[in-house]
């Protein structure tokens, strides 16, 4: 069987991310081909990865088994229907912007396009990333699997039953990173006005951020089960967590996440 081809429409971060990843995964150089307006990125990649670049999307469009699309989601449509709508047969088209939804890109390539909607994660770009993923129906079970492999480069992904739940993955995993750097710097700040230099706070926090994460991705228990355990009765961290706990911590984060899917739906409906 002919080894699938990978075409990436945008050479940015996440699809320089994604293909980095796909070769020390057993993916060949001469699988993967990559477009994009930016010469200058086409040229970083072909010396890093000894990939096949291109300005013209329509050369990839009639010669990949898949299209990633790794474009912004402002310029997701008028990229779709220059495409030709001729395409290679079987063709499977990846997604990886934010706010388009399948019934679109169905709509600007073509009613029976094979298409997954994926939500990633900055994270990605080490190695260390999430993936929400949503098939449309006319995706068989060999292109669910490439995806898999795809995706699974970079980090794990996970599948969804329906679309929708993808502004659920947006505010849990794709908006995510920035809440935890987010209470990072509230840690940071906070040890430095407890009188440590600021260096020490950090790397204080970061690390302690790193290890937390550690234990609970490969612990038998919760979380909740985690943070007990480090709760002493009447001890330190009881007192941090009930300090949380009378300024509500839960519901903060649960109004911030309903915001951010609230937004996810949003844009679906603006870039439709």
């Amino acid at each position: 069987m002919t080894a699938p081809t990978i075409g990436f429409i945008g050479a940015g971060n996440m699809a320089t991310s994604l293909i980095g990843g796909m070769l020390q995964q057993n993916f060949k150089p001469g699988q993967v081909l990559a477009s994009d307006r930016n010469g200058e990125q086409l040229d970083k990649l072909s010396r890093q990865f000894g990939i096949q670049t291109s300005t013209d999307n329509d050369q990839l469009a009639r010669e990949c088994d898949v299209l990633v699309l790794a474009v912004k989601p402002q310029i997701m449509q008028a990229v779709c229907r220059a495409l030709p709508r001729q395409r290679k047969p079987g063709q499977l088209v990846i997604s990886i912007a934010a706010g388009i939804a399948c019934h679109s890109l169905a709509d600007w390539l073509g009613a029976d396009t094979a298409i997954i909607r994926c939500m990633p994660n900055t994270p990605a770009l080490r190695g260390q990333g999430v993936s929400g993923l949503f098939a449309s129906t006319t995706v068989s079970a060999e292109q669910r699997q490439l995806t898999e492999k795809i995706m699974n480069a970079v980090g794990i992904s996970l599948w969804l039953d329906q679309e929708d739940q993808i502004d659920a993955v947006t505010a849990v995993s794709g908006s995510g990173p920035a809440y935890f750097f987010y209470l990072m710097e509230a840690m940071t700040d906070a040890g430095e006005q407890l009188g440590l230099p600021r260096d020490i706070a950090e790397r204080l926090t970061l690390f302690t951020a790193l290890g937390a994460a550690d234990m609970a991705v490969h612990s038998d228990v919760d979380t909740a089960e985690l943070r007990r355990r480090v709760c002493s009765p009447n001890g330190t961290t009881e007192q941090a967590i009930n300090s949380f706990s009378r300024d509500d911590l839960p519901g903060m984060v649960a109004r911030a996440m309903q915001a951010a899917a609230a937004r996810s739906a949003e844009l679906s409906k603006e870039f439709a």
